[in-house]
């Protein structure tokens, strides 16, 4: 038995305001988060989903056709229809690939998906023409939408590097060919030589195949059939680049 006294009603006083202060405070409900928290919590979580669809899109399409992407939508609502036919790398003449790119990238072998050189050109001369390079336009056609406007632009700019980093230079120029509009809605090398020479991707001359990459551009306003004074001194101009890409060694990245 403790000969230790009772504590008076004065010393418990104390202890059990500590005991209620406890209480209340673990009856109190939690502070909320500072609403920047939250926005910050969101907008990760949002720019995270947003990187792992473009990341598992960009890994599929590495080995499997784009089905068909936004602007072809589009066409096809606004046409009723449009003519498109997937065909693989070894279905297209190579001298098609080599006019495509001697006609809109001819650096395409040397850069990482931004010609630095064009675009220093092009804010020069105080135009956007030329510095576009193909895998800038796989990106836009394939991912995104067709259209001029700052989201556009910074999205593709982030791409870009991804795609050249995961895909070889010969699967850029293949989506490409596949997927580019030759004429208003004709999209795809096949397509195109079908419908304006009545040949396979496969079969394209070396004029014809200039003549295709000589309406990329333009595809609504040119025509490889019944090519303008101007298509035809630009199909000469490819045709030359061609040759030259092909010497000097600046398609040997499609052309292993």
């Amino acid at each position: 038995m403790s000969d230790k006294p009772a504590p008076t009603p004065a010393e418990k006083a104390p202890a059990k305001r500590k005991r209620a202060a406890k209480t209340k405070a673990e009856d109190a409900p939690a502070p909320k988060p500072r609403l920047w928290r939250v926005v910050a919590k969101w907008l990760g979580r949002g720019l995270g989903a947003f990187a792992a669809f473009y990341a598992v899109l960009i890994l599929l399409f590495s080995f499997l056709p784009p089905p068909i992407n936004l602007y072809q939508l589009g066409e096809a609502w606004r046409l009723g229809g449009i003519e498109k036919d997937w065909v693989s790398w070894e279905e297209i003449a190579p001298v098609m690939g080599r006019s495509a790119v001697a006609a809109e990238d001819a650096n395409f072998c040397d850069h990482w998906g931004f010609d630095m050189a064009a675009i220093r050109q092009a804010i020069e001369e105080g135009s956007n023409r030329g510095a576009s390079t193909i895998s800038q336009q796989v990106v836009k056609n394939v991912f995104l939408w067709h259209g001029r406007s700052y989201l556009r632009k910074a999205l593709e700019a982030v791409l870009t590097p991804v795609v050249e980093l995961v895909w070889s230079k010969e699967r850029v120029l293949h989506v490409y060919l596949n997927v580019a509009e030759f004429d208003e809605g004709v999209f795809g090398v096949q397509a195109a030589a079908q419908h304006y020479f009545g040949v396979d991707a496969k079969d394209l001359s070396a004029l014809q195949a200039a003549r295709l990459a000589a309406v990329l551009p333009d595809p609504k306003g040119r025509d490889a059939a019944n090519p303008s004074s101007f298509v035809r001194s630009r199909t000469r101009s490819i045709i030359s680049g061609a040759e030259t890409i092909a010497a000097d060694g600046r398609s040997a990245c499609f052309e292993g």
